[in-house]
């Protein structure tokens, strides 16, 4: 009866530090992403994005303040947190930057030209900047994706589909991270994307001022991103690969608030 008290004691100091140890680590980070919340730098690309929406560009010289983004020609505020949804005129479910794309085609701009353009370069920069705009129109609000057009539906399915899919030379998937609770990598924990992982987190948190770069990140680059991670190919930029895997994370964080543009590590 002694030695089984003193073993469940030695058990008990041993783990006891290292959950303490991870709740630190945890308390930590959050305590360190709220300082850097202080004085954003994603403002700067949301002041350059508004500009940009109401400025007459490209070989049409016409300004995108005529742009739908799936509330009326115009109408920003609250489209963030209902894309990516289905567009009669494209015929295509959207997400924000795809959707872009075909609106700046609008002014005269060639969105298979801008889809082949590097991250951070070219017109790829100014793209970013009207993303960071228009989720910040939405901060705050709780997102609510429409699924009830088929196209809508089958996109989803598609979604959840890629993200459970393993291949590559780690035999990897979108699940392999965030297919679980209490997963981290790197001392940050990775949120679960199977269902909802709450506020502000994982798709409400994007997009987002990455500090390690000192740039703007779309949910397509953060996608991007992740590929490069699994050693995937690179998927086209606003793909239906792509757009299909925001539209399941996007319909899982219903209900979540957007904290977009948020900032990260």
């Amino acid at each position: 009866m002694i030695r089984r008290a003193a073993v469940a004691c030695i058990a008990a100091a041993l783990v006891l530090p290292a959950a303490h140890a991870q709740t630190s680590t945890a308390d930590g980070i959050a305590q360190y992403r709220a300082l850097l919340a202080d004085g954003n730098p994603a403002e700067l690309w949301e002041a350059k994005g508004e500009l940009l929406w109401k400025q007459a560009r490209g070989p049409k010289q016409v300004s995108l303040e005529a742009c739908d983004l799936g509330k009326g020609p115009g109408v920003v505020k609250g489209a963030f947190v209902e894309l990516p949804r289905y567009f009669a005129d494209t015929k295509r479910v959207q997400d924000l930057e795809s959707r872009l794309l075909s609106c700046l085609e609008a002014q005269g701009f060639s969105a298979a030209e801008i889809a082949a353009t590097p991250f951070g370069r070219g017109e790829q920069v100014n793209l970013e900047a009207l993303v960071a705009y228009v989720a910040a129109e939405s901060k705050g609000m709780k997102f609510n994706l429409p699924q009830a057009r088929p196209e809508e539906r089958t996109m989803f399915e598609l979604g959840k589909r890629v993200f459970f899919f393993r291949a590559g030379p780690y035999d990897f998937s979108c699940a392999s991270c965030h297919g679980e609770p209490g997963k981290r990598i790197r001392l940050q924990d990775l949120p679960d994307l199977t269902k909802n992982p709450g506020d502000g987190i994982g798709f409400a948190a994007w997009p987002a001022y990455r500090v390690s770069n000192g740039e703007l990140w779309g949910m397509q680059r953060r996608l991007n991103d992740c590929y490069r991670q699994q050693r995937f190919p690179f998927p086209g930029y606003a793909s239906d690969a792509t757009i299909a895997l925001a539209t399941f994370m996007g319909v899982q964080s219903r209900g979540a608030v957007s904290i977009a543009p948020a900032i990260k590590r």
